[in-house]
């Protein structure tokens, strides 16, 4: 049993597809691939790995093993004892596949559980970029406010320019007053 969850953003096109898989003394390996003929973003993330009510009270090691290149290290991802802990969350645990999935110790059963998550990319990069100029020539330039669109002096716009000019070396403003209540936005008080 699968279920999909997709939205729809544009022209990515993210689909979530339940997946999990059983391990035990007699399936102790599962692998988790994806076909060659999708061309798109894939990953595995895990959400939870727990035992079987039939499980001993043993301990339970999952281990996974990455296949990107030459490394094939396995990685312990839990270890589980049905009287201690018989389930554990694994959120935050994203995997590229392929990747296997092996019980290291224990007879099982621990189920392994997450999702497939595909990314497709519904647009070609070449589209894109033509929508994007054909988008900058059609929208209409507006002039930037407080252009020559106001009715004015000459020198009320030198004035103006002035000020947008940004000067460093000039202060902002008189020094602040020293003194009692200066700078806290208090009126002074009138001398009698």
């Amino acid at each position: 049993m699968s279920f999909t969850d997709s939205t729809d953003s544009g022209s990515d096109r993210p689909v979530s597809v339940l997946w999990g898989c059983e391990l035990s003394s007699a399936r102790s390996s599962c692998t988790f691939r994806v076909t060659e003929d999708w061309h798109c973003e894939q990953q595995l993330v895990l959400r939870t790995v727990c035992l079987g009510e039939a499980a001993r009270d043993e301990f339970h090691v999952l281990e996974v093993v990455a296949e990107d290149g030459d490394s094939r290290a396995p990685v312990p991802l839990a270890t589980l004892k049905p009287s201690v802990l018989p389930s554990a969350s694994l959120a935050g645990v994203e995997l590229t596949p392929p990747v296997t999935f092996r019980l290291r110790a224990g007879s099982g059963p621990l189920f392994v559980s997450g999702q497939h998550v595909s990314i497709m990319d519904l647009t070609s990069d070449e589209e894109d970029e033509e929508e994007e100029e054909e988008a900058a020539e059609e929208a209409p330039r507006k002039p930037p406010k407080g252009s020559g669109a106001q009715k004015g002096s000459t020198a009320k716009k030198r004035k103006r320019e002035k000020e947008e000019e940004p000067n460093s070396l000039a202060p902002a403003g008189p020094p602040p007053a020293k003194g009692r209540g200066a700078g806290r936005g208090r009126k002074a008080a009138a001398k009698k």
